[in-house]
Parts: C-alpha cells; structure tokens; sequence
C-alpha cells in the first residue's frame, strides 16, 4: 500500500511496483491541501498498478528509475501475457468484476480470496492448475477446522461458495490465454434443504409478550411482513406510507452501510396489517425525528444485528424455553402464517420479493399443517361424507324391505 511522508518539505511517495520498492520526490510542498490531493492521486497509482496499466513515466517522468523501471515491465507483462500466475491474474479479476458486485460481495469474495485461494494457488500458473489439484482442494476444505474448540467443520455450503470464485477465476483465464479450463465436469456438492424451521403461531404470541418492551414493534414487523434483517434495519421513515398502509422496500443495511437490496425483484411494497400499522406508529413516537432510520440506537445510527442477536434475540428464546433459531425464521413464520390464512400465493410472493410462487409450494406449504392443524382433513371428510350417505342409503332399503315384508305377511293370513 502507497504511504507519503515530508521529507526537506516536499511530499515523497513510497510504493511498491513489480516487487520493487520505490520512493519518489514530488514538487508538492508538505501542507494538508497537497497531502490531500496527492492521496487521490496514490489510490489511481495503486488501481493501475493492481491492473497491470500503471505507467511510471507518465506519473515520474523526471525520475532517474523511470526508464529503468519500464523495462522492468515490458519484462514482466510479456511474462504475464503468456504464463501469468493464478495470484496476478485473480487480482486482474477481481478489479474488473467487482464494479458488478454489492459491496458485502466484494468483501466475501476477497475474504475468499486470501483465505483458501491464494494460499494453494497463488504461486501457480494458471494454465498449470489441472483438475485433480482443484478436488484435491475441494477435500482438503472439509477437513479445515475453525472455532474456539477447533471442532466445526466447513458446511458443504460454504465449500461450493469458495469454490465458485476459483471457477469464475479459471474459467476467465482459459477464455483469454486459450488454454481448456480445469473446472470442467466438476459439480457442485449437494446441499441438505435450507433450515427453515418457522414459528408456530403461539410461539409468535408467547415471544411478543416477554420480548423487551423497546424491541415488541421491531420484532412485531418482522414475524408479520417477513422482512430480511438487513432491510428492516435499514428501514427508514421516508420508506413508510401510512396513508396508503406499505411499506417500501428499496435498500439494504449490511456489514453498517446502506445499499441495493439483495435482487431488483426484492424491491417491493409490503401492505402493513393493522399489528405492523400499530407497532410503526408506536416506534413513530420513538424514533421519529430523532434519526432517518425506524430502528436505531440511542445515537441515532442503525441497529447491529449481531448486538441484537446476542443482547434480545438469544436470551428471550433461552427464558422462554424456545428451540434456537436464527432471527431470519422470523421470515419464514410470516410465509406459513400467510398460507394458514389462506392468503393469494401470488400476493404472498410479492410481499416477499420472489419471482413465483415457485419457492413457496416448493419449502413452506409443508409447513402449514403445523399452524393450522388440519393436514389431510379434507379428504377424510370427504370420505366420512361419502360413507354416511352410503349408509343412510343402505339403511333406508332395509327398513322399505322389512315393511314390505310385513305388509306381505299380513296380507297372506287375511
């Protein structure tokens, strides 16, 4: 990373390029306004350097290593254009793709990058990677260890997540330097169904009445609109039309910074039933006015989930004897309560933000016999009904047939 530092009152740059460190003097006097322009000008350096672009002519035409250090990287780019390193190449990558990407992406594919990525491959040529070194990896990430104990191990989940930038990354480089790419053929690890373990209705009734009293109108929206955690955290108040009853989906908090929401289809308007109405008017006369989000701290700014989680979330399930979840199922509840209610499956996955209603005959409807009780009661009665009409019909004849019967007996003794 670029640093500048005064030295006989000019600024100097002090960087490293092509493995080489270098120092240069600018004009620039040591004052703040030049410490402050000559940093915007460091960050171009590094975003060119990372992107095999950087010119040391054009930035130090006056220096006695700029011809020096051009050659350098005539040397270096023929090199590269022919057999670049996996490490070069992902960082050629990961430049270019990361203006597609949330920000929250960014940081987990980086993450990605120098924790598994880079450590096994770094040093390798990407056209030498061949595909028994990528299941060989893929192994080895089932046997890598994490936790204070050291005793969990990587879910099948998040090996296919660390494998899908090296796939990306292998399959750009085989395009560009026309070589195969060694990804070919190798599938993703099947995955158990997502956890989606929703509340029952008396559960959601039992939480509500024991939650912290400060957290009841946040917790009361997230069981009733099935809103994710990073936007009913990043809800604010120009969002919210009470006349019209809905609330406006149309960004995220994540990681402490505001952005798109997870697709362009989860931007949506969420109709507020009279429990979510009350508990937004209720939070109104906490908040309102006091920070642009609904649900903030005593300074104003958002909430921090994880805070949340471990201070409310975790110690009210523990008192109430509750079976741990995550407080995403609060989402999954708002699904099953929709569906018990008999709700429209295409107004239930708008006010989710899917697509169809694919995923909800698919994951939740196998939930709703657990909040209404009534799994497999229509074709019983249905059957019941058949069987008495049968009845009531067969009994009807035997009772015509015995009178007859009688009729026909004293008949005869006439």
């Amino acid at each position: 990373m670029a640093t500048m530092r005064g030295r006989f009152g000019k600024l100097v740059v002090d960087f490293r390029y092509l493995g080489k460190r270098c120092r240069e003097k600018t004009s620039l006097e040591d004052i703040p306004v030049n410490r402050k322009k000559l940093a915007q000008v460091m960050k171009k350096m590094e975003a060119e350097i990372t992107l095999g672009i950087f010119d040391y002519a054009a930035y130090f035409p006056k220096s006695e290593r700029a011809q020096e250090m051009m050659a350098l990287a005539d040397r270096a780019e023929a090199c590269i254009s022919r057999n670049p390193t996996f490490k070069q190449f992902s960082e050629i990558w990961y430049e270019e793709k990361k203006i597609e990407w949330r920000p929250s992406y960014q940081y987990k594919v980086q993450t990605i990058l120098d924790k598994y990525l880079l450590p096994e491959f770094g040093g390798k040529a990407v056209h030498a990677i061949k595909k028994p070194d990528l299941l060989t990896f893929r192994s080895s990430l089932a046997k890598v260890r994490y936790g204070k104990d050291g005793q969990s191990n990587l879910s099948v989940s998040r090996i296919n997540e660390i494998m899908v930038p090296l796939r990306m990354i292998l399959q750009e480089a085989a395009d560009r330097y026309e070589f195969e790419t060694p990804y070919k053929n190798i599938k993703t690890l099947k995955q158990a169904r997502p956890d989606v373990n929703p509340f029952t209705l008396s559960e959601v009734w039992l939480f509500l009445k024991h939650v912290r009293a400060d957290y009841k109108p946040y917790y009361t929206i997230r069981f009733f609109t099935g809103m994710r955690t990073s936007e009913i955290d990043g809800l604010k108040w120009d969002c919210v039309d009470f006349d019209r009853r809905e609330i406006r989906i149309r960004g995220a908090l994540v990681n402490g910074e505001m952005g798109p929401t997870k697709t362009l289809g989860s931007q949506r308007d969420i109709a507020m039933s009279q429990l979510v109405y009350d508990a937004l008017q209720e939070q109104k006369r906490r908040t309102y006015g006091k920070s642009e989000f609904i649900f903030c701290n005593s300074q104003g700014n958002p909430l921090e989930y994880r805070n949340v989680n471990r201070r409310v979330w975790k110690p009210t399930l523990a008192l109430l004897g509750l079976k741990h979840r995550r407080a995403y199922q609060t989402r999954h509840t708002a699904v099953t309560l929709w569906l018990a209610a008999g709700e429209n499956p295409e107004w239930i996955a708008r006010q989710m933000g899917h697509s169809s209603t694919e995923m909800l005959f698919r994951v939740y409807s196998r939930y709703v016999p657990d909040v209404t009780r009534q799994d497999g009661s229509a074709i019983d009665n249905l059957l019941l009904a058949s069987k008495e009409k049968l009845i009531g019909a067969s009994n009807s004849s035997e009772t015509i047939g015995l009178t007859t019967n009688v009729q026909t007996d004293k008949e005869t003794s006439q």
